[in-house]
């Protein structure tokens, strides 16, 4: 069987669980075994009954201390069995499944895993899984844990499950090179797709995943270098005046910056430097010093030719920017300004004309910069705080106001997405 192939000619499928597995995504084999668990149960260590605790799930081994019991009521039916080791005895109750009589016999140990209950002394387990002498299907091991859906139980799915591991025992193609694998001692892909369903102990599980996500994480990482390098090929960025210092800025600061910040001016200026699109995340705590970093940052573009734009989130944060840039770059002669919503008409008027002619050349401001009538002449340099408050479209506005503009994104508190 292929790995593309319908999961409907499998062994145990029928039209019914099709059905079923086509609602949690499985269409394919290929889909059956990459559908992961999403947690596991340690059935494997036994816990005798004098031992046991109120809320605990629990493995316990043991023989029938009493008849097994069918009561009707109007309701339902309600199954209950005394089971007893060396230690002390343990009431066992299932509803509406009166079949399970056959399953019990005198004389016979059951291995029993459940959740357990503590009443006035009396103890209950309600609903459990079991096996008789001899049997590891639902006891006695680590059993994973499956995302469902209505009418798909778990049984169901681990047994399809183990049947599509069958399927492809020792025939799964390696992925990853031998030596890599030998490198970052990985263990192999046949034996990392059976032990993440299905393994012995915890460490065979860790192993297994160790394994699945080092592909994943390294297949994403490759993916996301094939794109960027593809846009590096096909967009060539600004190159920045290399003769133009970050330096001429940092001297004049009336503080030192620290050893995180200047190891970043340095990646940024080599960024700048080259012809590939910058697309840079600065990462920090708040008052961690981002800002004076974008700060030099402008200084850079603008000595180069080109004007910079900073959008903040809030009015009140782009007024701090404001007074950040102004009191270092103004005595450079650099123009910065100010662009919010409540800005009058009039200023707002002879902004527009400042950046379309290139009097401005650093402009700070809200949502505010994303209008169409805000056309700067040169736009080089585009930072973004706090990049969870501006959606992927807003971020990609602004740098389209530019042509292959070098960004910066500056955040606290990155998101998934980043």
């Amino acid at each position: 069987m292929e790995l593309n192939e319908n999961i409907q000619y499998l062994k145990g499928v029928g039209p019914a669980k099709v059905r079923l597995l086509n609602n949690v995504g499985i269409y394919t084999l290929e889909d059956l075994i990459t559908y992961y668990p999403r947690d596991y149960e340690d059935r494997g260590k036994e816990k005798k009954i004098a031992e046991l605790q109120d809320g605990e799930e629990a493995l316990i081994k043991g023989y029938m201390a009493s008849r097994f019991q069918v009561i009707n009521t109007r309701r339902m039916k309600i199954c209950k069995v005394l089971i007893k080791d060396e230690t002390g005895v343990i009431e066992v109750v299932w509803y509406n499944q009166p079949y399970l009589r056959e399953r019990f016999k005198t004389g016979i140990e059951y291995s029993i895993y459940g959740k357990v209950s503590k009443k006035i002394g009396i103890l209950t387990m309600n609903s459990p899984v079991f096996d008789s002498e001899n049997e590891t299907k639902n006891t006695g091991k680590i059993i994973p844990i499956y995302p469902l859906t209505y009418k798909l139980s778990q049984n169901m799915l681990r047994q399809v499950i183990e049947n599509g591991l069958k399927q492809v025992e020792g025939k799964l193609q390696e992925t990853l090179p031998n030596n890599i694998l030998e490198d970052y001692k990985l263990i192999g892909i046949n034996e990392a797709t059976s032990k993440i369903h299905f393994p012995n102990d915890f460490n065979e599980f860790k192993n297994a995943k160790r394994r699945l996500t080092f592909e994943e994480l390294l297949t994403m990482q490759l993916l996301l270098n094939s794109l960027k390098n593809k846009t590096t090929q096909s967009h060539k960025g600004i190159k920045f005046d290399s003769n133009v210092n970050m330096s001429d800025v940092i001297n004049k600061l009336p503080f030192k910056l620290t050893k995180a910040q200047l190891k970043v001016l340095e990646e940024i200026d080599k960024d700048m430097e080259s012809d590939k699109i910058m697309n840079r995340l600065l990462q920090g705590d708040v008052g961690s010093g981002k800002t004076i970093v974008a700060i030099i940052a402008a200084y850079k573009a603008v000595k180069s030719g080109y004007q910079m734009a900073i959008m903040a989130p809030t009015s009140i944060l782009a007024t701090q920017h404001l007074e950040s840039f102004k009191s270092i770059l103004e005595p450079f002669g650099i123009r910065c300004e100010l662009l919010i919503s409540n800005i009058p008409k009039k200023k707002k008027e002879e902004i527009i004309e400042g950046l379309a002619s290139g009097e401005i050349q650093v402009l700070i401001g809200t949502h505010s910069i994303l209008e169409e009538n805000i056309i700067f002449k040169n736009l080089g340099l585009v930072v973004t705080d706090e990049q969870h408050r501006f959606g992927v479209n807003q971020r990609k506005t602004i740098s389209n106001k530019g042509k292959n503009v070098d960004t910066i994104v500056m955040t606290a508190t990155p998101i998934p997405r980043t």
